[in-house]
């Protein structure tokens, strides 16, 4: 059995003691000589003392007649007949790789790993920038859409209120109504704000309003038409409008008040 151990070529004698414990002792025991060359480092004192104390025989040959021990040397030959490129027909790094050594720095940087992965991501980048162009279109038309030009009101034209900076009565913002019913346009107060007529009740509430919460109230296609809302109903010749449903309630004075919406009155633009 041969045991063939990598190391160093200047090895130092300690060192050379671990490998022969780690890969010969540990596994064979002690043997009953040892056969090597005329290296300094079985040569060693170390060494030498150490063969003496365990009783082991140290057999050293000599460089112009290493065929003290027939065995080694065949050993020693039929290593380098393996390790010849010429046995083999092909290198040693080819053997223990499955490829030839490169020398051609540029070829190696095309070949590598490293190229392929940087064409990759530069292939995923240009994919990223795409996308990201098309969202930003995307993007660009839905403000170019939100930045039309405002309409144009006159004064005397109506405008549906916007209730998104109006505190209601309702119990929760979703309650209340989107729009509030129309109002009459004064005047102009600027290129983007109206003067409206408000409720006299409504004083806390600017009646100078900035046009998007505004919206004109659209006139029938139907030429020389107008829808009214409807005429109250006559019960025992007193005027009454049919209720539609109750919107909000609330204890006023101990006495229980409540918000009603009445048939025909919706409050939502068209």
């Amino acid at each position: 059995m041969e045991v063939f151990t990598p190391t160093i070529y200047s090895l130092p004698s300690l060192d050379s003691a671990h490998l022969f414990i780690k890969n010969i002792f540990s596994k064979n025991g002690l043997p009953s000589s040892i056969l090597s060359d005329r290296d300094s480092l079985f040569a060693f004192s170390f060494w030498t003392n150490l063969f003496q104390q365990l009783k082991i025989s140290r057999d050293l040959s000599t460089a112009y007649h290493p065929e003290t021990d027939g065995q080694t040397e065949r050993v020693k030959k039929i290593l380098e007949h393996y390790f010849d490129p010429s046995s083999t027909k092909q290198s040693l790094f080819f053997t223990v790789y499955g490829r030839d050594l490169q020398f051609d720095s540029a070829k190696i940087t095309q070949d590598t790993l490293a190229q392929k992965v940087s064409t990759k991501i530069q292939s995923v980048q240009q994919d990223v920038k795409r996308e990201l162009q098309v969202d930003l279109n995307r993007l660009k038309r839905y403000v170019d859409k939100s930045r039309e030009s405002p309409p144009v009101l006159n004064p005397g034209d109506m405008a549906w209120l916007s209730s998104k900076n109006i505190k209601s009565t309702r119990p929760t913002k979703k309650l209340s109504e989107r729009w509030l019913v129309p109002f009459p346009i004064l005047k102009k107060f600027s290129t983007h704000a109206y003067y409206l007529k408000l409720p006299s009740q409504w004083k806390s509430i600017h009646p100078v309003i900035h046009i998007p919460l505004l919206e004109p109230v659209k006139t029938s296609k139907i030429p020389n038409w107008h829808q009214e809302p409807p005429p109250p109903i006559i019960i025992e010749e007193e005027e009454e409008w049919e209720f539609y449903q109750i919107l909000d309630s609330k204890i006023k004075r101990g006495k229980l008040w409540y918000l009603v919406e009445w048939k025909g009155f919706s409050q939502e633009p068209e």
